[in-house]
């Protein structure tokens, strides 16, 4: 019985070179820009050309290429040394696509998709498991794959969470602190036609405050806001430059949203908003890692896997 397990992910840039290829896959999405064809990529095309510059000149300030990259592949191997299945990885908008990954996987027994995304929503979790499960339609492999939706109530994956934020405090007196879960940003009008994900943010906070408090880690006060927004219409609030004005003193960030760091994280959370910040006048501000390859996101992803065997 040959088994494969593919984690899915949006992707980030493997070079300076990708980030147009980032950009214009996901800007036309059509989870990502809700609007029709041929007006989606006139709009995406827009876009690309006001970002493209900025966003190749942020991407050189991490290397030249995506967080997202180096993370992921370590997450692969890892996880290769404790499952009973050969793990690939897939990306939504940079390679490795899916069409590449189910060439390679074609003639395995069993597929396990697992999004890399713990909340469930259209512009992450079913664009990504429509486009694998389409693609795979056409090598007939359909009724091979088992996926899951959502798994941020996973105990072991909260653990992990917790886990990063005691990294983050690094033996400091979390009383001295306030937390700030940080979540990507939605559009109101996306969650307002139905999508799950607020909904999962604030019930992935709850589980984990509830692991904070098993731990007796107590902050001074525990905050959710959003971030990475884009354009004119109305986000999700409070916005993380917004929240950041209430911070008396110190503050850590844990980015909710992300199994893995990516640009958001490493650029977004730790350089753009660090400097809103220093001139707030924050004295300490740390963000926390994402999970990764912490030992309890592998039994997270066991659990997964042996869930759907």
């Amino acid at each position: 019985m040959k088994r494969a397990v593919v984690l899915m992910n949006m992707g980030g840039p493997n070079n300076i070179n990708e980030v147009q290829v980032f950009l214009k896959n996901m800007f036309n999405d059509k989870y990502i820009l809700g609007i029709p064809q041929p007006i989606r990529a006139l709009v995406a095309k827009f876009i690309i050309s006001r970002r493209l510059d900025e966003s190749k000149s942020n991407y050189e300030l991490l290397g030249g290429m995506s967080p997202i990259v180096g993370y992921t592949k370590r997450l692969v191997r890892r996880l290769n040394n404790i499952l009973d299945a050969d793990v690939f990885y897939e990306m939504r908008y940079t390679p490795p696509f899916a069409n590449e990954v189910i060439e390679k996987i074609k003639d395995y027994d069993e597929i396990y998709a697992i999004p890399m995304y713990p909340h469930y929503s259209s512009t992450t979790t079913k664009s990504s498991i429509e486009n694998f499960t389409n693609i795979a339609r056409k090598y007939n492999l359909e009724n091979k794959i088992k996926t899951v939706d959502s798994y941020f109530d996973d105990e072991n994956y909260n653990k992990a969470i917790v886990e990063r934020i005691k990294e983050s405090l690094n033996g400091d007196d979390s009383n001295n602190f306030e937390l700030v879960f940080s979540a990507h940003g939605l559009t109101q009008r996306t969650i307002d036609k139905g999508d799950l994900y607020q909904k999962h943010i604030l019930e992935n906070v709850k589980y984990a405050k509830a692991q904070l408090d098993k731990q007796n880690i107590k902050f001074k006060k525990i905050h959710v806001a959003y971030q990475s927004r884009l354009g004119p219409m109305e986000w999700l609030r409070p916005y993380m430059e917004d929240k950041l004005k209430e911070i008396e003193n110190n503050v850590i960030i844990y980015p909710i949203s992300f199994t893995v760091d990516n640009s958001e994280t490493q650029f977004e959370l730790d350089i753009e908003y660090k400097e809103v910040a220093d001139e707030l006048g924050i004295k300490d501000y740390r963000v926390a890692k994402a999970p990764n390859s912490h030992l309890f996101f592998l039994e997270t992803i066991k659990s997964i896997y042996e869930n759907l065997k």
